[in-house]
């Protein structure tokens, strides 16, 4: 879960904002032509929001920072590897790295060694998987379950203090002590057995035993103890029994107070693990955590913040909880969670920064982690984040104190948040001079660094330092825009387009869908207009434009009015079209439009999770197939939905078993489609290709439309070429382009390939890149066919295209080291690695420095990439061999 933290705006008082009312009373015709349109008109309409200050850990070397933590794991205790994956999840989640994010947290729960650690990250595992219920259900049905989602059992998990032991009495006064003891509590008297309770603590033993007075009485009075006649009863039986079954918790209560004040530690861990397994809401929750914390009741404490943390995020709209959770001394915190402090809070931070960033609560939550923080590394992030939300509650002086700790600690990043606030302070020329600093203070500046000093200088120069940090950091979403918006301000409308298009072509990101909507409304193309705000609901549907100001749905509805109204037949020719084109925005523009009123809801949503995996939303695709689970318009059709959530979910054997129950239902194109997918996945047996071959052949036999049949001969064609027959490879792909699947365009020019027909092979792929709007791919695919230099040409073309692609970075490093040109080569990879963790990119410069002899440089990279995939065979063996070489 990411938040972005706006920032007070630069430009705030040069730019008039967009007044959202004027586009809610538009009628057809009413806005006039861009051409028609003043430049200050048009620039309040394409308005740029300056780009957000980020709450995250953002290292200026990654790599140094991963590397370093990964050396520590391999030297540390057990007990501190589990701070040491949090501090890794928060590189990750700096670098925008969702599944590394994940996978460092599970890493963080399974090498949990307290109780509390578990409870913390276990919690935090399932508040990431939130919405996911479905899959935890598939999941658990087919007998696995994940256990860091449940709940744990606290009382088993913390063990009885061995110091929690009866008391052993030796009396003073012999034979003149009676063996009873009678406590008055009011008007009513508790006989109890004066060895046995002098056995509950060592007041009680010095009590009756010892040289007190009153191991010489019978009778003594306990009325101003705080304990009733019924209390002392069941403390009489405690003592004889050592039990305290059937004991309401009011009197639990009662007695734990009392064990607590006499030091019964015995009596109190009963209490405390009675109590505990008590804990059964929210509400009981709150009021028995008072309790616990006033009367150093561990288990209790971790019982209650257990079940407040596996109600995340609902439970910190809850006053009473945000306030026990926040208004807590370092020994409170010491008995709710011992020493999982600092990953407590930054959990609790996190979620409530995603529900409100300027909220009191966010403060208080990380005012506790900055109190928490132990390590340098730790301030720092506190610091930063706290800084963050001072600033945008417009707490200047405050937040510049804490962004001024945070670089002083070492976080370099927070001169971003110095020099906002020095802005807003007026202060602009020193905001430019601070950001020209950290610049010429680092071996290679990042993309953010220009992007920054962007926001205080004018014109060319801005312009200039917008173009460093697309050079520096091409991700960065905020340059593209800019230059888009300014373009679009001098009606330079194509190059305005096709600044923001290059941004679309390799992230869907929603800001940009919204500048480019902004420009086709300016330009009266209402349809496409329609296709991006349908897009944009697409991937959030509750998504609201104009700085938060409109909702994008009621944008939606007016837009409408301007198009005309497509039939179900004109859609599904729509669709057919843009996917064909492999226009895969437009196609999911259209698939929205159509569940609006299309039956096949089911069936539509699929193709949308199809979409959106290969637009890399997983998130959003994994949210489109449940849908597509719940509005199955059959039992067969629902369970291909299901076997494709397990598929990918990582259990391709149960999505096997569910596709094989959807074909004894009804024998379908998509089960067989499943079944053949999965087990080619799968399968290591190389005969399982006749079997794949003879899946993919019923499932061209079942009805079907045109779309996934392409796709189904496409895969047949694969299969075929794995297997070496490559005339019917080539047929499969002929059939498949006869009804427009324009991929198939790269399977046959694979066929040609393989024939030794490099010309062919190169021409099949010239004609996906014609017809191709998304086309980063295939200019990847078509170098492959071509000599050097026009391979050369092309991957050029694709790092353009879609920066994110590293293959293009791999190759051109490779020809550098081959022509012996080792530092170009290493520069290249390290221009990729400044914005990408990515496993091959680490490995390759790895070995490049071992090569030159860099051990340090080498060891460096191997234990980043070690990092990113721990288990990878090559990298452990490269990792093996450096480390080795570097002893004496």
């Amino acid at each position: 879960m990411r938040t972005s933290l706006a920032s007070e705006s630069c430009k705030e008082a040069q730019l008039n904002a967009l007044n959202p009312q004027s586009w809610l009373q538009v009628e057809r015709g009413k806005i006039s032509k861009l051409s028609s349109q003043s430049p200050s008109s048009i620039e309040a309409f394409v308005k740029v929001p300056e780009p957000p200050v980020l709450p995250f850990f953002k290292p200026v070397d990654y790599v140094e920072v991963l590397a370093q933590i990964h050396e520590e794991l391999e030297s540390c205790p057990p007990h501190g590897k589990s701070s040491l994956y949090l501090l890794q999840y928060l590189v990750f989640k700096g670098l925008g790295e969702v599944k590394l994010m994940r996978r460092s947290l599970r890493s963080a729960w399974m090498k949990s060694i307290t109780t509390h650690e578990k409870l913390v990250f276990g919690a935090w595992l399932k508040y990431e998987k939130q919405g996911d219920e479905l899959i935890f259900d598939l999941i658990s049905s087919c007998g696995k379950c994940a256990k860091e989602f449940g709940p744990i059992d606290i009382a088993s998990e913390l063990p009885i203090d061995v110091n929690v032991t009866s008391i052993r009495v030796f009396p003073v006064n012999g034979s003149k002590i009676s063996r009873t003891v009678s406590f008055w509590i009011g008007d009513e008297k508790v006989e109890c057995d004066r060895q046995k309770i002098a056995g509950l603590s060592e007041p009680f033993n010095a009590m009756l035993y010892g040289c007190f007075t009153e191991s010489l009485c019978e009778d003594i009075d306990l009325s101003k103890n705080n304990i009733s006649p019924l209390g002392m009863r069941l403390i009489r039986e405690f003592s004889l029994t050592h039990s305290l079954d059937g004991v309401p918790p009011k009197l639990l209560l009662e007695i734990l107070v009392f064990a607590n004040r006499f030091c019964c530690e015995r009596l109190k861990d009963s209490c405390d693990r009675k109590l505990a397994s008590l804990v059964s809401s929210r509400q009981d929750a709150v009021e028995l955590m008072e309790y616990a914390v006033e009367e150093n009741s561990p288990v209790l404490a971790a019982s209650c913040l257990q079940l407040f943390l596996h109600e995340l995020p609902d439970c910190l709209n809850d006053n009473q909880v945000v306030q026990l959770l926040c208004n807590t001394n370092r020994q409170n915190r010491s008995i709710m969670v011992g020493r999982a402090d600092f990953s407590l809070y930054c959990l609790l931070s996190e979620v409530s920064m995603n529900l409100d960033p300027r909220s009191n609560k966010t403060a208080l939550f990380l005012e506790r982690l900055l109190e928490c923080a132990e390590t340098n590394r730790q301030r720092l992030v506190a610091y930063h984040q706290l800084g963050c939300v001072r600033l945008l509650r417009k707490e200047y002086d405050e937040a510049e104190k804490l962004f001024e700790a945070a670089l002083n600690e070492g976080h370099v990043y927070s001169v971003v948040g110095l020099a906002r606030i020095g802005y807003i302070k007026g202060h602009k020329r020193w905001s430019y001079d601070k950001l020209s600093s950290v610049i010429s203070s680092v071996v290679t500046p990042l993309g953010w660094m220009y992007q920054e000093r962007s926001l205080y200088c004018e014109a060319d120069k801005r312009w200039e330092d917008l173009e460093k940090a697309t050079e520096f950091d091409p991700t960065l979403t905020y340059p593209y825009m800019y230059r888009a918006a300014s373009l679009m301000k001098k009606q330079n409308i194509q190059a305005s387009l096709a600044e923001v298009n290059r941004v679309l072509g390799f992230k869907l990101a929603l800001e940009c869908l919204e500048l480019r909507f902004c420009f086709y409304l300016a330009l009266e193309d209402y349809q496409s207009a329609l296709s991006d705000v349908q897009a944009i609901l697409t991937l959030s549907p509750d998504y609201r434009m104009f700085e938060g100001k409109v909702a994008a749905s009621q944008l939606r509805t007016l837009v409408r009015e301007h198009v005309e109204n497509w039939t179900t037949a004109d859609c599904w020719l729509q669709l057919y079209d843009r996917w064909s084109s492999v226009d895969d925005i437009g196609s999911l523009s259209v698939i929205y439009q159509m569940l609006e009123s299309d039956t096949l809801k089911g069936v539509l949503y699929f193709r949308q999770s199809l979409l959106l995996l290969r637009l890399n939303c997983p998130e959003a695709a994994m949210r489109s197939l449940q849908l597509a689970c719940q509005h199955a318009s059959s039992e067969h059709e629902r369970l291909v939905y299901e076997g494709w959530i397990l598929y990918d979910t990582g259990h391709c054997e149960e999505g096997l078993r569910k596709a094989e129950d959807s074909i004894c239902l009804k024998r379908s194109f998509e089960a067989f489609f499943l079944k053949a997918y999965a087990l080619a996945d799968s399968s290591q047996d190389p005969s399982c290709s006749s079997t794949v071959v003879s899946l993919l052949e019923d499932a061209l036999k079942c009805p079907s439309d045109r779309l996934r049949k392409g796709q189904a001969l496409n895969n047949l064609g694969s299969v075929y070429v794995d297997w070496g027959k490559l005339d019917l490879a080539a047929d499969c792909y002929i059939n498949a382009l006869k009804i427009r699947h324009t991929r198939a365009h790269q399977g046959l020019a694979r066929v040609h390939f393989l024939r030794n027909d490099k010309t062919s092979a190169y021409m099949e792929m010239t004609k996906l890149i014609e017809k191709a709007r998304n086309n980063a791919s295939a200019y990847e695919k078509r170098s492959e066919y071509c000599e050097r230099e026009l391979t050369k040409t092309d991957l050029e073309m694709v790092t353009r295209l879609d920066p994110l692609r590293i293959y293009p970075y791999r190759y051109r490093a490779a020809v550098l080291m081959d022509n012996h040109k080792e530092k170009e080569a290493i520069a290249e990879l390290s221009k990729a690695i400044a914005f990408k963790a990515d496993l091959h990119l680490l490995h390759l410069r790895a070995a490049f420095h071992e090569h030159i002899g860099d051990v340090l440089g080498a060891l460096r990279d191997c234990r980043a990439a070690l990092s990113v995939d721990p288990n990878h065979q090559e990298m452990l063996e490269l990792h093996s061999r450096v480390n080795h070489s570097q002893e004496p």
